[in-house]
């Protein structure tokens, strides 16, 4: 069993930074892709950053403003999101995939964590 916990969330203004931490339970966390998946009001969850060892892979709605990164001595993913816009509004998850491929739809994946919101004022 795998277990996820985000933290990190808040409410900004839009222009400003946040950086979001995924702490993971399990001794191969190194092993599987980890992901930020992100879901607004009304809308689908989406795909916003992927992390292996086969590298990274970013939505184009946030890329070259958000950066995501593994300690995998810490079992923690990040996302590092510079530049927030209003539209970046969201609970933003963080999540498992089940082999090490940078994939980007929900059902590659897992485990879930149980969400953290961000919040942009304009």
């Amino acid at each position: 069993q795998v277990q996820l916990v985000e933290s990190g969330g808040g409410l900004v203004q839009a222009g400003d930074s946040l950086r979001l931490s995924c702490v993971a339970s399990g001794r191969t966390f190194s092993s599987y892709a980890m992901s930020w998946f992100r879901q607004a009001p009304g809308k689908e969850r989406e795909f916003v950053a992927v992390a292996s060892w086969r590298g990274t892979y970013y939505a184009d709605s946030v890329k070259g403003r958000f950066t995501i990164s593994r300690d995998n001595a810490k079992n923690t993913v990040y996302l590092q999101m510079n530049s927030l816009k209003p539209q970046d509004t969201a609970v933003y998850y963080c999540a498992k995939a089940q082999t090490s491929g940078l994939a980007v739809v929900p059902r590659e994946y897992d485990y879930w964590g149980q969400g953290t919101q961000v919040t942009v004022s304009s």
